[in-house]
């Protein structure tokens, strides 16, 4: 054991504290941070030095700064020292060691802990390429991207004791940056949930807000929920819009993605009922972005492992193409069960695909390439040969390959009438069908004369026979 002379000089009276060490005697301690070491701006954080239960006293200091914490003396015996931050500020952040003392002097240094303060800046935007949804065993990048001029980017992972990992960001014109991550593979057996954080070199510990949560989403093979809507494939634009998940599996959680799309929305099942659930995603048009197909997924609040994805349903949003096709028939609106009949849809601005939308009709328009004939651009649709079912009230839209789920304006709407083989006969006769049926009712009534003369003949002649009877009985 150390003299009583040495503990003095190791407390500073004669030497330096770091130099006073036995090497090989003593374990180095560990600095934590509680309840992290990435803590928001004003808040507090607690560092603890955890050593050995010889420990006298704790020493913490901060690097590149003259700056020390010695907790009291205490010549109880412990193992851990507390500092404490009330309120995390920007002049808090750096890396930190800790040491202690016991009676055989001072340890080494603990490991350095980056303590970091976030908030500062702008918040940048995390998104996954090219979708969140990924099969499992798949890898996904992950892409930070922000307005401004960050030089690192540090994406992190909710859970696995604070995994993160960083990037030097990409050179962008007009200073914005960005940063790619690969992530993978991965599995439906846990959550895979990641934030992003940007910062500059000159202060490393010093980050902005964290963006947007991001959640990937694994498939997995449980029951898939379905996807509708009450009104129809195709909306105006500026139409509120209802997207219903619904399954009879008794889900806690529904999510709605769109396909190629790099958003993943989440909603709470508000009321689940046994063996029922469903949600309700509203989606506002004014937004081009909400054209496309969809599909939906359910999950057990406490579980990680999605379900199989719905049937896909496509959205088709009109009005944000400026011009109205128009929309013809041939032989004409009114026909007959049986024949022949070609809708026509025509624009003269440059469009490849066409679409016919029959008005109630559950069931997605149909779509045809363009042909470009006569300065117009149009498509035929033809319905060989027609039933009753084909009749209604028609429209046609035009699109475009580079945003197939954005369309025209609607073009007038065009009524089909489709009469059955009990209405083949005209409505209007024409003058010779008139004398066929006068002459035909002059026939028929001329029968039933002559059927009754024939009846009261045959009467007549049996009432005189019966008098005949009479008489001859008399004279007998």
């Amino acid at each position: 054991m150390m003299s009583i002379l040495s503990v003095l000089l190791c407390l500073g009276l004669s030497l330096d504290q770091r130099t006073c060490v036995q090497a090989g005697t003593l374990p180095k301690p560990t600095l934590l941070a509680e309840p992290g070491p990435v803590i928001p701006y004003g808040s507090p954080v607690t560092l603890w030095c955890e050593g050995t239960l010889e420990a006298r006293m704790f020493h913490l200091y901060k690097e590149g700064k003259q700056m020390d914490w010695n907790t009291p003396s205490q010549w109880k015996p412990t193992n851990k020292g507390k500092f404490s931050i009330t309120h995390m500020a920007e002049h808090d952040a750096g890396r930190y060691h800790c040491n202690y003392l016991s009676p055989t002097g001072w340890t080494e240094h603990s490991d350095p802990l980056e303590l970091v303060v976030t908030g500062y800046y702008q918040e940048p935007s995390l998104s996954a390429l090219p979708s969140p949804v990924v099969t499992s065993g798949g890898n996904v990048t992950l892409e930070c991207s922000s307005w401004q001029g960050f030089h690192r980017f540090i994406l992190t992972k909710e859970g696995d004791h604070g995994l993160s990992w960083m990037q030097d960001t990409q050179p962008q014109p007009r200073e914005t940056s960005r940063a790619k991550f690969s992530v993978g593979p991965v599995t439906p057996s846990h959550r895979w949930t990641f934030r992003c954080y940007g910062c500059y070199r000159e202060s490393l510990q010093v980050w902005s807000p964290p963006s947007d949560a991001l959640e990937l989403l694994v498939p997995g093979e449980s029951g898939k929920p379905s996807l509708l809507t009450q009104q129809g494939p195709i909306v105006a634009s500026g139409q509120s819009l209802t997207l219903q998940c619904s399954s009879d599996v008794g889900y806690d959680r529904f999510a709605l993605h769109k396909m190629e799309g790099r958003d993943l929305l989440q909603t709470l099942v508000q009321q689940p009922q046994a063996g029922l659930s469903q949600a309700n995603f509203l989606l506002d048009t004014e937004s081009s972005s909400h054209g496309g197909r969809y599909r939906c997924y359910g999950r057990y609040k406490l579980s990680s492992k999605w379900s199989a994805p719905s049937d896909p349903l496509d959205i088709l949003v009109a009005g944000h193409l400026p011009d109205r096709p128009s929309l013809s028939v041939q032989p004409g609106p009114r026909v007959a069960s049986g024949d022949n009949v070609t809708l026509l849809c025509q624009s003269q601005s440059p469009r490849d695909t066409f679409l016919l939308s029959k008005e109630g009709a559950a069931v997605a328009p149909l779509g045809l390439r363009s042909k470009h004939r006569a300065q117009q651009f149009q498509a035929e649709f033809p319905m060989s040969p027609v039933t009753s079912a084909h009749g209604g009230t028609y429209r046609c839209y035009s699109s475009h390959s580079t945003s197939p789920y954005l369309l025209s304006l609607p073009s007038d709407h065009l009524e089909l009438l489709v009469s059955g083989a009990a209405d083949t006969l005209s409505l209007s006769p024409n003058r010779s069908d008139l004398k066929m049926d006068y002459t035909m009712g002059n026939s028929i009534r001329m029968g039933v004369a002559g059927l009754v003369l024939v009846v009261l003949g045959m009467l007549l002649f049996e009432a005189q026979n019966s008098l005949k009877r009479t008489h001859n009985a008399a004279k007998t």
